[in-house]
Parts: C-alpha cells; structure tokens; sequence
C-alpha cells in the first residue's frame, strides 16, 4: 500500500522539503544507509532478524546453549540484538584465541559450560550461516531501491548516466540490494572487488574515477567470504564446494569495529570515509544518512570527527523514525559548533539549528521509500 503523503504538503514543510530537494541535487553526495532501507525489499529488521536467529532450528545444541546463555547476561531494561550477541561471542573468541597462541595449559572458556577455540568459532560461524540464509532466502522487493538509484543517477531513458561526480554510498547492512540496484540500472560502480560474480579484493579500487558510484559496505556482506590463508575478502560464486573456507560469511557485527580498525579492508574503507567526508577547500560535501539508529558508536565517532574537522564543509542530513532528536542527533542539534550542519527530517518535525517545525501528526518522510518518492519528484 502506497504511504498518504499529505501531511508532507502542510505549508510549514514547504521549505525543508525543497531545501531537501536542492541539497540531493548537489554533486559530491554521499549516502549512509541502515537496515531500515532494507525494510521495503521484505528484509527483516535487526530485531526480527535476532528473533529468527535465536529460533532457528538448524544451530547446533553448542550454539543454542551459547545464545541461550548471552540472552540471559544481557538481560536488562535496554534491547539487545543478534549483533550484540555475536560481538560478545567474538570478545570471548578472542580470549580463547590468546590463550591458544601462549599454550595455555586449558584453554577452555567458561560459560554455561566450557568450550574450546573451536567450539566457540563454530557457533560463531553458525550463527553468520544462519543470518546471510535468513537475507539470501527471502523474495526481494528491489523496486524502490531501482527508482532510488534511478532518481539519484539521472538515469536517462537510453541508460546512459548524466555526467555527474561519483556517489558515494556506505552500507551498514550485510544484504546486495544496493550493488544489485546500481547493476540492474546500468550504473558503473566499484564495491572493492575484481573479478565478477567470483571476485577477489582489490586494494586500489577507491582510485577508479571512470565510474558513477562507490560501494562501501562497513559491516561486510553476505557474499564475502575468507579463504584459507588469505587476509582479504573473496566474492565466491554460490554453489563452488570445491573451496575450502576458512570464514564462509565475512560479516562484522558493528561492536567489533574497534578491533578491525587496523586491517583491511575495513581500515581502508573508513581511511575513504574519512576523505570524502573532509572536502578539500571550495567544495562541499552532503552526507544523508537512512535507516540507521545511530546504534554503531564507532560510525558515530566518525561522523561526529567529520562534522568538526570538515570546516563547515559538510553538510549532515538525516532521517529519523523518532518524533525527535534523540541520543546523537539530539547532542549535534544542541551543540553550537556544529547544530548549523545537521539537517534532521523526525517523525514529528524538523530540525535545524536553531530553528524547529514540529507537526502533531507523523511525517513519513523519514522512511526509505518516502526519500525516494521525493527524490523522484513526487510531493
């Protein structure tokens, strides 16, 4: 069922959604997307995911243990997901790990009972087995993502891209459905990879400047995998057996990232991050950020560096299903030396410096297939 969008049309919302219009039609634009852009296509949200995963049936008796006994030490007033759980895991995976290298004399870690190293990255790979079945399975809805890119690219109706700067995008979920979109389109795009369906890392990708897009994906991806003896990502064809994997899914949860900040290809895609969003001097730069919850606090930490060091340079937009500012929106629009550079489109209003439009009913122009209904030029 299509979204009414006639609470958008109140007089009041007339500038920030033309203001909206204008910013996403600058060059040098970047996208930041969460889970909630992946929503429209039937994938699940992080706590639908985290229900599948706990109810999953294929896990071993190991892993249900192991999840059954992190659920109970997460217990407490806040929401904890399948991320945190598996961060948690891979901490206490690396104190096996350290005890292993020094030959410890027992190297079993306690929990509801001991495991051993292995024990341990079994579960852990279980558990990324389970998530990437719990994406790749699913019938996907790309629709909108299509006339997202459509309406982001100028797309003309020979397929042929508009000349326009490379769009950056920086992926926080582990599904395809932005690299599938831009392929679907015609766009060119770089995600890192040589190679095709089959592929391997290549470390001077960002470089390509023949190209109309940039895929990052931050936390991984379904179809990334480790090989043995490697220390960089392989896209590996579904259905080869004949190749022995050492890591099946490379996906990170979003705790681990201060781990993974020295190696790559994480420390090279965040090196890029860190470029493209302090634009060198007589340029500027837009950041919109969607579907995320601001739930990584090291993606905060860099966005919350960029902003600061960028010399009012960048410019953040951002949507949220919240009726306002709340937890890291709500510190940058309440702090003086950056409030003029976050544009924030809530449930219930929207917020910009000093300045605040709040409504009595909801706005969904914070929803993924809002955005792109306006970037299409629909109001």
């Amino acid at each position: 069922m299509t979204e009414d969008l006639s609470s958008l049309r109140d007089e009041a919302f007339r500038d920030p959604i033309d203001q909206l219009k204008q910013l996403l039609s600058q060059s040098s634009q970047s996208f930041l997307f969460g889970a909630g852009c992946s929503r429209c296509a039937n994938l699940p949200l992080m706590e639908e995911l985290t229900d599948q995963v706990l109810k999953n049936e294929t896990l071993s008796r190991n892993t249900k243990d192991i999840l059954e006994f992190l659920v109970e030490e997460f217990k407490g007033p806040g929401v904890s997901t399948i991320e945190d759980y598996m961060s948690d895991l891979i901490d206490r995976l690396s104190i096996a790990q350290r005890r292993h290298d020094c030959k410890v004399d027992n190297c079993m870690l306690k929990l509801d009972k001991e495991y051993s190293l292995e024990d341990l990255r079994r579960s852990l790979e279980e558990i990324k087995y389970v998530i990437a079945r719990s994406i790749i399975d699913k019938e996907i809805e790309i629709s909108t993502h299509r006339n997202f890119i459509r309406a982001v690219h100028g797309m003309s109706r020979s397929g042929k891209l508009l000349n326009s700067p490379a769009v950056n995008y920086f992926i926080l979920n582990y599904d395809t459905l932005i690299e599938d979109s831009l392929a679907l389109e015609r766009v060119p795009y770089v995600d890192g990879f040589s190679g095709g369906v089959t592929g391997w890392w290549d470390s001077n990708w960002s470089r390509n400047e023949d190209i109309a897009a940039r895929v990052f994906k931050v936390h991984g991806s379904i179809d990334w995998c480790l090989l043995e003896g490697d220390v960089l990502p392989r896209r590996i064809r579904p259905g080869i057996k004949s190749i022995s994997h050492d890591e099946r899914f490379m996906i990170w949860p979003a705790a681990t990232k201060y781990r993974e900040t020295q190696r790559d290809p994480y420390a090279q895609m965040i090196s890029c991050m860190r470029k493209i969003l302090r634009p060198s001097i007589n340029t500027d730069a837009i950041l919109t950020i969607c579907g995320y919850g601001f739930g990584d606090s090291h993606i905060n930490l860099e966005l919350d560096r960029a902003l600061r060091e960028s010399e009012q340079r960048l410019t953040i937009v951002a949507f949220t299903n919240e009726n306002k500012p709340n937890g890291q929106l709500k510190k940058w629009i309440e702090d003086h030396d950056v409030q003029d550079q976050v544009r924030i489109y809530a449930n219930r209003g929207f917020f910009h410096g000093d300045k605040q439009i709040e409504s009595n009913s909801d706005l969904p122009w914070w929803k993924f297939e809002t955005v792109t209904r306006l970037l299409g030029g629909e109001r």
